[in-house]
């Protein structure tokens, strides 16, 4: 997935175009307040904006997305590397129980719109093939006029951070909708391509004269209107109905054939042939008695079938006259008598349109003069392609089932039974023939490119509202009910076929594996323990309901239900041998050795996963025996009770079995095949399950029947999402410690966070108030809390066992005692955090819960890691406490950046930056991981002879320091440097500072005269480590002697 084409849908008020606005309207008026922003669209808000059609239950569709989501939205998917389509379309909001005149009725009389129509309804008023219709009158000029407007680029304003203001004609038109869109796509930094509608057929074929298109030429000046702000880098175009797309051959027996969108197509400002494909690719029915069956397709999944039905089948080769004709399959061949060119009435014969001139035929006779179409001149977008998950979804793939719509269909022949795999087939099939590898698909010699853009083929549908809430959450969302069936792919499109599992589990036997028989999608199937790839397939073919046989070289997978293959009688079969000379046996199992019930344990992936069970009984009979079938295999609730119905169908129907001995003509034949059998004025279809292989065919089979298979599917059990509680502000501790391991980046800060509910954590940082970076993702939460009682400073490289410290935590998180062990290995260390921001680091080695969440900690190591700066006396109830553990990481910001202020924004992951969820605070750090530790064991010794004092001192480092082997510790600086101060020991003064390079200084009795008059008896001196990239480290006082 390269691409995203991005939907923002507008209104549809009315089916007549010139009484029809495009309104952006919203599910609840001004009584929903929203935040950080509320909703505003082309200078509107929610109080001055009209409110979709809802009923008692609410509304019964969605609203138009905010212009700032819009914006969001484009800026987001271009972030993360997608081209982007802005796609505006036209939703028809048209309610139940309207009164307005309906367009399709004689003279417009007919009060009542269908409901919910689709766009492509809009049309003249009365329309054409009505008496009193205005098409082909100027009235109809008029009307199409209304619909579009005239809006003008220069009736929108700049972006404004909310919206596009606007200030043209009081008017809610097309182009204003369409313009609008246009501006937003400019705000959001551009998009890669541009559609300035979609499948407005019936508006595109009004005309106002025989022969002039008045939808066609508005469609061509918006385009330029659209060129014109978009700019030449982004590609425009519309997404013609497949319908539409090639020509226009009204139904009025004019036998007209007008190219009535070779204008828009052949327009400088139109870069690509949009179609939304959805011919069908199929021409299916149940059982195996009709044409494409019969013709040798395996199964409607097949994809030679389908693919051979993309530039072949109906619409290409043949045509249906009429319903009776799809009924009992007459097929009409397409055919063009008069000039030879069968390509003009083919829908699907993409390459010819594409590669001829087109001439229009008004009244049939073809012009002189060819349309402005260029052959090869542009290549063809599918701007969308797709297929409802429904049972034979190929037959018809534009039609939708949604029962609050005038326009909701069951394909062709359909059961209505849900089936993902369907969808995915014609995916696949479409994805697979185009790849201009397969050959299929023509190279322009005009522009250099393939016929079909296989980089441009946008499958419909994604939604935005989150799966699995959408479409779980029936109470927010009405339509949430249609997903099932729908042509949806959020929720599908991660799923594995049944033959891509069967070959994973078999890969490594060594043998041939043969898939191509068994179709189905698996949701989830959990393989626990250690087990043979038979028993983890067992599972599989007991619900998918498959076999397994060995065919030549090959194990070959095979489908139960299947079409029989060949048919013996009596006369054909072997004497069975014996002294009964019998040719066969039938038995049939008695009632009392069959199930009652079916019981089918699954796991059930709209509810967690959590472990579900379907039943299935038969109401009558004497039996109460139970299957109990409970694989490790996540199944659609509704798709799981289907099985389970027909697993106890097909036991008893296997009830019935036959022995008998197959003529050597049947050599051919192997288990699993299906044979009819026609013994004593009864005809079986059986199921072989055993074969020998003698010269004679001794042979074992099962009743069967293809209508087990196709279970029809169960209504799921009403359920809404568990709740989820929405992150709020998460607290952040950004902390300037010294380096707690060597492996990270010195003098960084560490960050901690945490929320209850827990989200993720986002930081951001700028060295303003604006233009944020990432700075860390925090994936863990830390373990934070804070101190109840005042703490006191304690003694240094030894057990502090006279202070305790008291913290209260949340009740998500806790402590636990450590060995000593553990603990001089580093683990229990926490910091707490004085009222000067610094951090003391300290470890323990008991946590006594005291009470609900709070712990007692006690023997203590105090100021680890030269964190002994940081003790008070004391430091206050309510300080922070942090817990150092992998949970606390390290910033991003370059170490070079220490002591300038930045500003720092963080908040749930899930939420926007602008979120009130978002926090904000300045920080600079000191970068204290570069800082020297303060020296240790200072002396001094004065030589009575010369009054001179030699003053020494041992060293730290903060690198390194663990080792007992070496001599010395690392120096963990450039250069070995320190500073040394002479105090004044009354007033605390500096009289003198000196700095050497070895852990020793002489101070003079001449140093002495001159900072003091007089030798000092007494000296009290500071000494501190210097560091090249941080300057003087932690100091140490000593007054000797």
């Amino acid at each position: 997935i390269n691409a995203v084409s991005l939907v923002v849908a507008w209104h549809g008020t009315d089916l007549r175009c010139g009484d029809c606005q495009i309104k952006p309207k919203v599910e609840f008026g001004a009584s929903k307040v929203t935040t950080p922003w509320s909703w505003q669209v082309s200078g509107i808000g929610r109080a001055g904006a009209d409110v979709v059609s809802s009923d008692s239950f609410g509304a019964l569709l969605g609203g138009a997305p905010a212009d700032r989501s819009v914006v969001q939205a484009i800026s987001e998917l271009k972030a993360r590397g997608f081209r982007v389509v802005l796609y505006p379309l036209v939703m028809m909001d048209i309610p139940p129980g309207n009164s307005w005149p309906n367009p399709y009725s004689d003279n417009a009389a007919t009060n009542g719109q269908p409901v919910f129509p689709w766009r492509g309804r809009v049309t003249c008023s009365p329309a054409p093939g009505y008496a009193g219709t205005v098409d082909k009158t100027a009235a109809a000029a008029s009307q199409v006029d209304a619909f579009f407007g005239s809006a003008a680029p220069s009736d929108f304003g700049a972006w404004n951070g909310d919206t596009i203001p606007y200030s043209g004609p009081n008017e809610w038109s097309y182009r204003r909708f369409i313009l609008h869109c246009a501006k937003l796509a400019v705000a959001a930094g551009g998009v890669d391509a541009f559609l300035i509608g979609s499948e407005m057929v019936a508006l595109n074929r009004v005309r106002s004269s025989a022969a002039a298109f008045p939808a066609v030429a508005q469609m061509a000046a918006l385009a330029a209107d659209v060129k014109a702000i978009v700019g030449s880098s982004c590609k425009v175009g519309y997404a013609a109905d497949w319908s539409e797309y090639a020509n226009f051959r009204p139904d009025d027996g004019s036998t007209d054939v007008y190219f009535h969108l070779d204008p828009l197509w052949a327009s400088a400002d139109v870069d690509f042939v949009g179609v939304d494909n959805y011919m069908p690719l199929s021409d299916w029915r149940s059982g195996r008695l009709h044409i494409d069956a019969q013709a040798g397709a395996v199964s409607i999944y097949d994809q030679a079938y389908l693919q051979g039905n993309i530039e072949g089948g109906e619409l290409f080769d043949w045509f249906y006259a009429s319903g009776d004709d799809r009924k009992t399959q007459t097929r009409t061949l397409v055919t063009d008598g008069a000039y030879g060119k069968p390509w003009v009435f083919r829908y699907k014969d993409f390459h010819s349109w594409w590669a001829n001139q087109h001439y229009d035929r008004p009244g049939g006779v073809e012009s002189g003069t060819p349309t402005a179409w260029a052959p090869q001149g542009k290549p063809v977008w599918f701007t969308e392609f797709g297929c409802p998950a429904i049972d034979k979804g190929t037959n018809q793939p534009n039609v939708f089932y949604d029962p609050k719509s005038s326009e909701s269909f069951f394909p062709y022949f359909s059961t209505g039974r849900r089936d993902d795999l369907i969808q995915r087939a014609l995916l696949e099939a479409h994805i697979t023939y185009w790849n201009p590898a397969a050959g299929h698909n023509p190279t322009s010699s005009v522009y250099g490119g393939p016929m079909i853009d296989s980089g441009s083929l946008f499958a419909w549908t994604w939604d935005a509202r989150p799966y699995p809430q959408y479409p779980n959450s029936s109470l927010v969302w009405r339509d949430a009910a249609n997903w099932r069936r729908g042509h949806w792919l959020s929720g599908r499109l991660g799923l594995v076929t049944l033959a891509d599992t069967v070959q994973e589990i078999c890969a490594g036997l060594g043998v041939a594996i043969d898939t191509s028989g068994i179709n189905g999608i698996v949701r989830g199937y959990t393989i626990d323990s250690i087990m043979s790839p038979r028993n983890a397939l067992s599972p599989l073919m007991q619900v998918y309901f498959f076999d397994a046989v060995e065919s030549g070289d090959a194990i070959r997978f095979v489908q139960r239900g299947g079409a029989p293959v060949a048919g013996f009688a009596l006369d054909d079969l072997v004497d069975m041998g014996g002294e009964e000379k019998r040719f066969y046996t039938l038995t049939r199992a008695q009632e009392t050795d069959l199930p009652e019930t079916a019981h089918l344990r699954f796991l059930d992936p709209d509810n967690d996963y959590q472990s579900a069970d379907v039943y299935s009984r038969r109401l009558r009979g004497s039996s109460r025996r139970t299957i109990e079938l409970t694989p490790a295999l996540a199944l659609d609730y509704s798709e799981a009770q289907g099985i389970a119905d027909a697993l106890l169908v097909d036991t008893w129907v296997m009830r019935e079995r036959a022995d008998l001995t197959l003529p050597p003509s049947a050599y051919v034949l192997e288990p699993t095949d299906v044979v009819t059998l026609d013994l004593n004025g009864r005809s079986f279809k059986m199921r072989i399950d055993q074969l020998g292989y003698e010269r004679t065919r001794p042979a074992r089979l099962v009743r069967t029947d293809e209508a087990t298979y196709g279970a029809p599917d169960s209504p799921s059990p009403p359920r809404q999402p568990r709740p989820e509680a929405e992150p709020g502000p998460a607290m952040l501790h950004i902390m300037d410690l010294p380096v707690l391991a060597a492996s990270e980046v010195p003098g960084v800060p560490r960050l901690a966070a945490y929320a209850e509910p827990w989200a993720r954590v986002d930081v951001f940082r700028s060295p303003a108030t604006s233009g944020f970076v990432r700075d860390q993702f925090i994936v863990n939460r830390a373990t934070i809390g804070k101190m109840l009682f005042d703490f006191y400073s304690g003694p240094l490289w030894t057990w502090d066992m006279a202070n305790s410290l008291t913290v209260q935590l949340p009740s998500t998180q806790a402590l636990a005692s450590l060995d000593d062990a553990f603990v001089l290995a580093g683990g229990n260390t926490c910091a707490i955090q004085n009222f000067d921001g610094e951090w003391e680091i300290l470890q323990f080695a008991t946590a006594e819960l005291i009470a609900p969440d709070q712990y007692k900690l006690t023997r203590l190591l105090r100021g680890q890691l030269g964190s002994e700066y940081a003790m008070r006396d004391p430091v206050g109830a309510g300080a922070p406490f942090v817990m150092l553990d992998p949970t606390v990481v390290q910033s991003t910001i370059a170490v070079t950046e220490r002591h300038n202020p930045w500003t720092w924004k963080w908040g749930p992951s899930t939420k926007a930056i602008d979120d009130p969820t978002y926090q904000a605070v300045t920080f600079s750090f000191d970068g204290v991981g570069l800082r020297p530790y303060s020296p240790v064991h200072l002396a001094g010794v004065r030589d009575p002879s010369t009054s001179d004092w030699t003053f020494g001192w041992i060293r730290r480092t903060r690198i390194g320091g663990d080792t007992w082997e070496a001599p010395d510790v690392p120096l963990g600086e450039e250069v070995e440097l320190y500073d040394v101060d002479i105090l004044d020991i009354g007033t605390g003064a500096i009289v003198r500072t000196a700095r050497v390079n070895q852990p020793t200084f002489l101070y003079t009795s001449a140093m002495q005269v001159a900072d003091f008059g007089v030798n000092q008896a007494e000296v009290k001196f500071a000494v501190y480590q210097v560091s090249l990239a941080y300057g003087r480290g932690t100091g140490a006082i000593k007054k000797v002697p």
